[in-house]
């Protein structure tokens, strides 16, 4: 991939966040080390649903000043959580300066909502790019997430929609 304009992204805290966020440092450092231009990091779940925001904060904070001068992504696994920790995470993430929020992993037993994604922009608007994963299979919904405001859609049906 060197010498060429394709971009290198990878997760640290892969499935559930539930690493220490040394572990998820580490993990940014070596993805960097080894090319990643982009981070995706899934924010501490089981902190995030236990009303734990100081340590939700703390673990993106340490993540966004490993990843400085890369894209930093914070996915939320929106399946797990109710308005209010989606709010939170959100908020928590402009504080942050962080890129992008992300839907889901896809390892999780949900994907992007209509409803889910809606609360997102309105909390962050234009300070954070929002990208809609999980549950995007068709040109349809695809254009539904795109009029609502996200900037990537992260599908296994990307041809599909892109040839419809």
């Amino acid at each position: 991939m060197k010498n060429t304009s394709i971009k290198i992204a990878t997760v640290v805290g892969f499935p559930l966040g539930a690493v220490s966020t040394q572990t998820k440092v580490f993990e940014t450092k070596e993805a960097i080390a080894h090319g990643a231009d982009e981070i995706d990091m899934v924010l501490q779940i089981g902190a995030l649903i236990n009303n734990d925001l100081e340590t939700v904060k703390k673990d993106i904070l340490a993540v966004r000043e490993a990843s400085k001068g890369k894209v930093l992504k914070v996915i939320f696994e929106n399946c797990y959580l109710n308005d209010s920790q989606i709010k939170n995470a959100c908020d928590i993430c402009l504080e942050a300066n962080v890129d992008f929020i992300k839907t889901s992993t896809g390892f999780g037993t949900g994907g992007a909502t209509i409803e889910n994604v809606r609360l997102m922009k309105e909390t962050v608007g234009n300070q954070i790019k929002i990208k809609a994963s999980g549950g995007i299979r068709d040109k349809e919904t695809a254009v539904k997430y795109i009029a609502l405001g996200v900037d990537r859609i992260g599908t296994s049906s990307g041809i599909k929609i892109v040839e419809a």
